[in-house]
C-alpha cells in the first residue's frame, strides 16, 4: 500500500518560514519525481514545486520561485518544502504526491498518489 503522509503546517505571520514534509512508503512506489502543490478555499489545486528523484533537477511555479525550496532525503524517504517569505496570499492546503513518470511535472493528471495535506495559514 503506498502511503504519504505531509506535516509541518500551521499558523504563521507574514514574512515568516515553514517547512513542510511529506514521509513516503510502500511496495508499488514511483521513482521519478515528487511534487507539492496547494489549494485554496474556492480554488483549484495548482502546482507549488517538483523533484525529480535523482535530486539532480527541481521544478517551481512562478509564485513561489525564489522563496520556496524543495529537496528529497533519499534514505529517509521524505521530500521536503522549506517555504521562506510566506504571504497570505501563500493560504492554503498543502499536498504531496508521487508523479507517475508520465507527462508534466506541473499537472494534477501526472502524480497517482497523494497525501491527506496539511493546513498552511500565513496572517497578515
Amino acid at each position: 500500500q503506498v502511503q504519504l503522509v505531509e506535516s509541518g503546517g500551521g499558523l504563521v505571520q507574514a514574512g515568516g518560514s515553514l517547512r513542510l514534509s511529506c514521509a513516503t512508503s510502500g511496495r508499488t512506489f514511483s521513482r521519478y519525481a515528487m511534487g507539492w502543490f496547494r489549494q485554496a478555499p474556492g480554488k483549484e489545486r495548482e502546482f507549488v514545486a517538483a523533484v525529480r528523484w535523482s535530486g539532480d533537477r527541481t521544478f517551481y511555479a512562478d509564485s513561489v520561485k525564489g522563496r520556496f525550496t524543495i529537496s528529497w532525503d533519499s534514505p529517509k524517504n521524505t521530500v521536503y518544502l522549506q517555504m521562506n517569505s510566506l504571504t497570505p496570499e501563500d493560504t492554503a492546503v498543502y499536498y504531496c504526491a508521487d508523479h507517475n513518470g508520465y507527462g508534466s511535472y506541473y499537472s494534477t493528471p501526472s502524480y497517482d498518489y497523494w497525501g491527506q495535506g496539511t493546513q498552511v495559514t500565513v496572517s497578515s
